[in-house]
């Protein structure tokens, strides 16, 4: 048993506790950065229709990178759990559609690039992480339209349920009354991943180095105010600018 099915395993039979009449009525289990489309899935799928208090995310990275074609000692994309073949890729977006999986979220994991062991090529000792959080809606939009996603499905797995599952009642979606947390992007525009000109995250080794995403992220909005605008952010925005991850 790989050690990805086991670990949901023991999370499936912590969630049969939750069902109605037990002792953890209520209680809510969450499974993040699902890889394995294939028996982790067929678990979680079954705990929900058995009446589980259970949702399940998987990341951007596992919609778009499959195991074939990662070139030997490319430890920009050692993750946990790793990066599976192209049919589990292919099974996990058909998850993603079918609403077998919840939402997305990025996993964002950045390291100095001397971690992440380049030149040795070490994927037993290379740190395990992909840097991809500024890149997260183009990719899903990106690998996801020969699958027929829109942008309302982009809507509900970046923002709505997000926002449900962490119970975040001012966010998710557009409404008056609610935070005005907004992006402005253009879904037709291309550009090339330039880990020197156009990532902001301080540490900038990431598979998405060099590879072409449609969808070009031109403003954002966090509570009615810009903080974001064609490659530049915001002098005087709403908190504190946190860059150094």
């Amino acid at each position: 048993m790989c050690r990805e099915k086991q670990a949901v395993q023991e999370l499936v039979n912590a969630a049969q506790i939750t069902t109605a009449g037990s002792s953890a009525q209520g209680a809510h289990i969450h499974i993040v950065h699902l890889s394995d489309a294939g028996n982790s899935l067929d678990l979680i799928k079954k705990a929900k229709h058995d009446g589980a208090h259970l949702s399940v995310e998987t990341c951007p990275h596992y919609l778009s990178f499959s195991a074939e074609e990662i070139p030997d000692g490319n430890t920009q994309y050692k993750c946990a759990p790793p990066i599976r073949h192209a049919e589990n890729r292919a099974s996990l977006w058909k998850a993603l559609m079918e609403g077998h999986i919840d939402f997305l979220s990025s996993d964002h994991s950045p390291a100095p690039p001397e971690l992440k062991l380049l030149e040795e090529g070490d994927f037993i000792n290379a740190w395990g992480g992909i840097s991809s959080l500024q890149l997260v809606l183009p990719a899903t939009w990106t690998f996801g339209k020969e699958h027929g996603i829109t942008l309302e499905r982009v809507a509900l797995w970046w923002s709505v349920n997000p926002a449900k599952l962490a119970k975040l009642s001012q966010k998710g979606s557009i409404e008056v009354g609610k935070d005005a947390d907004l992006v402005i992007w253009d879904p037709e525009t291309s550009f090339i991943v330039d880990e020197n000109y156009s990532l902001f995250h301080k540490h900038k080794v990431t598979p998405y180095a060099g590879k072409t995403l449609s969808g070009q992220v031109i403003s954002t909005f966090s509570r009615g105010n810009l903080v974001y605008h064609e490659g530049h952010h915001a002098t005087k925005a709403c908190g504190l600018s946190i860059l150094s991850a």
